[in-house]
């Protein structure tokens, strides 16, 4: 089992912490498919709602949170009935606009996932203004459920009233929809390629700004981030912060960064390199490679 859950696993009742420890392995990012939820709910003895609250210090566990000190930790339940975690992460000594909240995260990591629906939101603080405009930027995400410890289960409509979404701005395919965009590649650098295939995955329907980030650690791993945007604008998830939040899920260390990659589009109407550059330089020594490429046309 990883270190960073010791102390989580200690709050959990007997029965389902025995039944979760095989699955923190090593390679666990927070990722819990339908089948082992299932198995966790059975041997726990409690209710599939119980369980999903008690799963809430193990993402909380997956936060990066140096400035706050203020772990929070969330679950995106999706229409395929896995379960995606996702925790806060903050910059040391950045900006708190770089900041990843715990819902943005679980979100993000079920988008990268290839999940198209987010059904339920279970997190351990109420859901700051931010979020809520974040997640109703989703597929359905008026109708999604936010489960809160000691609270009714209400839909974000009712924690967003009046709201404000894609709908107002003439979108009507919204986030986690499939959507792909094909660009230009004429290089055979496997990071490029990668980089340019999560370009094409991104959701920049306000500014026409595909932007994606791939970050290679020493061992060749590879953690990739796209751009998605908010009606809002300012709750938009930065390509940077998307692929570190996705580097901190799997237990990997800023240090173990060895290379990054911006690639954006050629006809958006911004750029997120400076964005990017500063949330990498303020965690690793290391220069950001940068790429526009023009989209195929067809």
């Amino acid at each position: 089992m990883q270190n960073r859950f010791l102390d989580s696993i200690t709050q959990l009742d007997k029965p389902l912490a025995n039944a979760l420890v095989p699955l923190l392995h090593d390679q666990f990012c927070g990722h819990i498919d339908a089948s082992q939820f299932a198995g966790l709910v059975k041997a726990s003895g409690k209710t599939e709602q119980q369980v999903l609250m008690d799963l809430l210090p193990i993402a909380a566990a997956l936060a990066n949170p140096p400035i706050s000190e203020f772990y929070v930790g969330a679950i995106a339940k999706a229409g395929s009935g896995d379960l995606y975690m996702g925790a806060n992460l903050e910059l040391p000594g950045e900006a708190l606009f770089h900041s990843v909240h715990a819902e943005q995260s679980a979100i993000s990591h079920a988008w990268l996932s290839g999940e198209t629906e987010i059904v339920d939101i279970i997190v351990n603080f109420s859901p700051c203004g931010h979020c809520r405009q974040f997640m109703n930027e989703l597929v359905n995400g008026s109708k999604i459920n936010i489960h809160l410890p000691n609270q009714e289960i209400q839909t974000l409509a009712h924690y967003l009233p009046y709201a404000f979404g894609p709908a107002d701005l003439d979108v009507t395919v919204p986030l986690l929809c499939k959507r792909e965009q094909e660009f230009n590649c004429d290089s055979d650098d496997p990071m490029i390629i990668e980089a340019i295939d999560q370009m094409g995955l991104s959701y920049a329907p306000y500014t026409n700004s595909n932007a994606a980030v791939v970050l290679e650690t020493n061992d060749g791993a590879t953690f990739c981030g796209r751009y998605a945007e908010s009606a809002a604008f300012n709750p938009s998830m930065q390509p940077m912060q998307m692929a570190l939040s996705n580097l901190i899920r799997h237990n990997r260390q800023y240090s173990e960064i060895k290379r990054a990659v911006l690639v954006e589009s050629s006809v958006g109407k911004i750029t997120l390199v400076g964005a990017a550059m500063d949330a990498l330089h303020a965690i690793a020594p290391i220069e950001l490679e940068h790429m526009v490429v023009e989209p195929l046309l067809g």
